[in-house]
């Protein structure tokens, strides 16, 4: 079995567990506790106060790439009411990190996943899945999987957080 067969198997199985096991809303958001790709640490306690959506994506995944320009056209218009945007690589490497945020004009936090822990404590479905995390540092919302028509309803979901305030 080639090496890149095996790794699509293992993530497979790793989604069917995952998904079993899925951070739910109404949990407590995990700390992410560790370094952007610039060498910013990034925590949720430092980002309490704030709508964060914490991503996680693989730079293979077509509705990872597919879910970028809205991310990113969010983050642009929302990040000045409050909204924090952090990307979590699931990739192997770095590298692939580093290109695919360079390729698709990432301007907020992107989080190398080294060793898959952050993923370990949220326990994404599938990718991309992103958590709506209100201001007090729950989960609001879980998204697994992205199409095109899920911009609308998760910029409904942060523009009704943001009107809320902090618990």
């Amino acid at each position: 079995m080639s090496r890149a067969v095996a790794v699509v198997l293992a993530l497979f199985a790793l989604t069917i567990a995952a998904s079993a096991m899925a951070l739910d809303p109404g949990a407590r958001a995990p700390e992410l506790g560790m370094r952007d790709l610039q060498g910013n640490q990034v925590t949720i306690a430092s980002l309490r106060g704030r709508v964060v959506v914490v991503d996680f994506w693989a730079s293979w995944c077509e509705p990872c790439a597919d879910s970028m320009p809205v991310y990113q056209r969010l983050y642009n218009q929302y990040r000045e009411r409050g909204l924090t945007i952090i990307g979590i690589s699931q990739d192997q490497r770095v590298d692939n990190a580093r290109q695919f945020a360079s390729r698709h004009r990432l301007s907020f936090p992107v989080v190398f996943d080294e060793g898959h822990a952050i993923a370990n404590r949220y326990r994404p479905a599938r990718m991309p899945t992103s958590f709506v995390i209100d201001r007090g540092g729950i989960v609001r919302h879980v998204h697994a999987g992205y199409r095109s028509g899920d911009a609308d309803r998760l910029e409904r979901e942060i523009v009704a957080l943001l009107g809320q305030p902090a618990r």
